[in-house]
């Protein structure tokens, strides 16, 4: 299994490089040179299994050989040994023909888990091999943050610096990330936007001087191995629901497109998949490309569910690369006009070829909470507001006949409704309440440092402090 960037200009990497590297050298975003295939057969025989057996099955063919199966089946089975639920991510019947996918119950309390407790030990095994240290820089509009720190923290060979939107996350968010005390973990409010956190990642990584002093790798899903293990609960619960003798739906409420490529992988390599149903909140760049087949930026709002608060898709990328046949200059060019002008443009062909697929909905904030109202009274089941875009973006996807109603539909909830205790109690009247284990968050001592929005001070910052700049010194 090789991998190729989605701008035509960085070496071919193996998945151990892929890894480690995160962002391409030419600024692209790593992709298989082609998807494993799995036969009906194969989809099957994952029947009855559990989730840690699947998740190898479904990913080893991603790794080439890298890793040794036993060893990969053992860091996968530490991965998921910690979360709440036995099934991992279960499925949730709201309907007839609606189900939520509930991928909360890791450490984090978001989906984010999923892949971000199997990255921090496959990080361990790779750099444990090769007796090198990583400085792992992030942005996070709020779960991505808690979650990484949450795999990498106390690990011997990594520091990780985190970079969240000051005063725009919740604040269980926050002291999910801020209360981690690790030597090894730094917290950075920033003044600006998530997109903006965002930037200076990049602008990070595309510093080749300074990325290759700090040895600098990424757990944004800009890391393939992101995508790789979030396309695995498509697996799990198409084939609980009838695949691949049923076709599925699936709903995702996203503003990086990184979850929702996952499935488009999935589907890719084989899995029975009718429609991808894209939610998004009032920052609606996603669905307003469905719509008309142009990506154009504008500004951010804060929204309930601030986890979806942006306006550039990373993750889009990879599916434009697709959509343009695979041409990295293609890619290059749509995205530099997008960086200059703010906006780019697909044929009615490629888009067409899009919607074949995917449809997109925007959910804005009344009925966010007009949605978390009424599933609580109908079905006494409490979404986060980052679900419940989802499920109002699934009604509307079905009310527009863009899915076949015969067909399942799964929706991704991302995140635990205790997470934005604030907007689920205005919404439903109901206050819900944090497990146990995290019960004394508010209580738990906060450490974060409030930094500009300019890559020389972050860049100087994380130079101080990662200690594989003071090896290298």
């Amino acid at each position: 299994m090789q991998y190729v960037s989605t701008r035509g200009a960085a070496p071919v990497l193996g998945f151990e490089d892929v890894l480690l590297a995160g962002l391409a050298r030419d600024g692209g975003l790593y992709v298989p040179q082609s998807w494993p295939q799995f036969s009906a057969d194969d989809i099957r025989a994952l029947r009855g299994l559990p989730y840690s057996e699947i998740a190898v099955r479904v990913m080893l063919p991603f790794l080439g050989g890298a890793i040794d199966e036993d060893a990969f089946r053992a860091i996968v089975t530490d991965a998921y040994a910690s979360f709440d639920h036995s099934a991992v991510t279960p499925l949730i019947q709201l309907d007839q023909t609606t189900w939520v996918l509930e991928l909360f119950h890791g450490p984090t309390l978001a989906f984010k888990d999923v892949a971000l407790q199997l990255l921090g030990r496959l990080f361990d095994h790779v750099l444990a091999k090769r007796g090198e240290r990583v400085t792992i820089v992030g942005a996070t509009s709020g779960d991505t943050g808690s979650a990484a720190i949450e795999a990498c923290r106390d690990r011997q060979n990594v520091d990780i610096f985190i970079m969240h939107p000051k005063g725009r996350t919740s604040e269980v968010q926050r002291r999910q990330m801020t209360s981690v005390l690790s030597s090894n973990v730094h917290n950075i409010a920033l003044d600006g936007t998530f997109d903006d956190c965002q930037d200076l990642v990049k602008g990070m990584f595309n510093d080749t001087a300074f990325r290759d002093t700090m040895g600098l790798s990424a757990v944004n899903s800009i890391n393939w191995a992101r995508i790789m293990a979030q396309i695995v609960y498509y697996f799990t619960a198409a084939v609980a629901l009838g695949a691949p003798d049923r076709k599925i739906a699936f709903t995702v409420p996203t503003g990086n497109f990184g979850n929702v490529y996952a499935a488009y992988g999935a589907r890719a390599m084989g899995l029975p998949i009718d429609k991808l149903v894209v939610g998004s909140n009032s920052n609606d760049i996603l669905a307003r490309f469905f719509a008309s087949g142009t990506m154009a930026a504008a500004p951010v709002v804060p929204t309930f569910s601030p986890s979806m608060d942006i306006q550039i898709s990373s993750n889009f990328e990879r599916l434009l690369f697709d959509l343009l046949d695979r041409d990295g200059d293609a890619v290059t060019a749509a995205l530099n006009r997008f960086r200059a002008e703010g906006n780019f443009a697909v044929t009615d062909a490629q888009l067409a070829k899009a919607l074949s697929i995917f449809a997109g909905h925007r959910v804005g904030e009344d009925g966010t909470m007009e949605t978390v109202a009424t599933t609580w009274a109908n079905s006494g089941y409490l979404l986060d507001p980052h679900t419940a875009v989802g499920v109002a973006a699934a009604k509307a996807a079905k009310a527009k006949a863009e899915v076949d109603p015969s067909v399942p539909m799964v929706v991704l909830a991302t995140a635990h409704p205790a997470k934005f205790p604030d907007a689920v109690e205005k919404a439903s009247g109901r206050r819900p309440a944090l497990p146990p284990r995290l019960s004394d968050l508010y209580e738990r001592e906060e450490r974060l440092s409030d930094l500009p929005n300019d890559l020389a001070t972050v860049q100087a910052f994380v130079a101080a402090r990662a200690r594989a700049a003071q090896e290298a010194a």
